[in-house]
């Protein structure tokens, strides 16, 4: 999965419609803004959690003189001494937290499905905004190769990569 800062507000405005629209939840006249909000600060929070693993990680191989290579090594440690997922079960974790913020959310009036009917829908919204093929995330990575990963620098240029690769291959 990938995250990225721009996509997550569309990411929630989808998934409040479509759970809305699949009466899994309700919510109050004028209060679907608010739940959105509420959606998208669990999403930014992964994000800013993932940098300062991320930062951390860095200065971990910085510190033990080790090199690039190790660096999903040292994330993967890290992410595991703070029970935080990354990798193949950041999906899963984003999830949790997304249908949990739902059960708490102050916006939320009520919550009529059950944990994996919400994931199942909200997975939809994700998948919508954030799969990009491999095939296109390799080559938009490799022309990308001098811009630090997560930086701001490459939540910009990363999906400027993308679409031009898209648009070259007529996608």
């Amino acid at each position: 999965m990938r995250l990225y800062r721009k996509i997550i507000p569309k990411i929630a405005k989808d998934s409040i419609r479509l759970l809305t629209a699949a009466e899994l939840i309700e919510i109050e006249d004028g209060k679907a803004e608010e739940a959105e909000l509420d959606l998208a600060a669990v999403m930014v929070e992964y994000l800013d959690a993932e940098e300062r693993i991320n930062e951390q990680a860095r200065d971990l191989l910085a510190r033990r003189g080790l090199g690039a290579e190790r660096f999903m090594q040292a994330k993967q440690s890290l992410a595991e001494s703070k029970n935080f997922k990354v990798g193949d079960e950041a999906l899963d974790y984003v999830l949790t937290q997304l249908s949990e913020a739902l059960l708490a959310s102050k916006n939320v009036e009520e919550v009529f499905g059950d944990d994996p009917a919400l994931k199942k829908v909200i997975r939809e919204a994700i998948d919508k905004y954030a799969s990009i093929p491999e095939e296109i995330d390799k080559e938009a990575r490799a022309r990308l190769k001098n811009i630090r990963e997560g930086s701001p620098d490459w939540d910009i240029e990363y999906p400027r990569a993308v679409a031009q690769i898209k648009r070259q291959k007529g996608l």
